[in-house]
């Protein structure tokens, strides 16, 4: 079990290294919060939902920002953490594919790049839960509704 496993997660952290992001696992640490938006494109508000995940890389405590507009789940302009977000909890695991702060700790852009050719500052990244058995879902961050803004 533990080698399957193994070979799962060796095959997703190849496909983050392929998108051009940094692969990270781990445990979240504190839960899900909702973050102003700071910028609106299109009046479309660009609010984050922020949470701390202790990665099994290197120990580390990282603070995570994610997009809501890329969320399965955004509700325009709203003023909370989208419910697929709200859902992980504290201890849960996750696998995070993005890039990582160039000051601080901690990794951003963890969401589709809408087919962009992805780049190391730009990756086509995501955000997965592991279910209680270990194996991981789908990216909560695909949604390509709001590609638009930027393309």
């Amino acid at each position: 079990m533990f080698a399957l496993a193994s070979t799962a997660l060796a095959s997703e952290q190849s496909l983050c290294s392929a998108a051009k992001g940094s692969f990270l696992t781990g445990t979240v640490t504190a839960a899900p919060k909702f973050a102003a938006a700071t910028q609106t494109l299109q009046g479309i508000k660009l609010s984050h939902t922020k949470l701390s995940l202790r990665a099994d890389q290197d120990g580390k405590v990282y603070d995570v920002a994610i997009d809501n507009v890329f969320a399965v789940d955004y509700v325009k302009n709203a003023s909370s953490v989208p419910a697929s977000l709200a859902a992980i909890k504290v201890n849960d695991r996750l696998e995070l594919c993005g890039a990582k702060y160039t000051s601080g700790v901690g990794i951003h852009w963890v969401h589709t790049n809408c087919g962009d050719v992805p780049t190391t500052s730009a990756p086509n990244g995501w955000v997965k839960r592991f279910s209680a058995s270990g194996s991981v879902g789908s990216n909560l961050e695909r949604s390509q509704t709001y590609c638009y803004l930027w393309n």
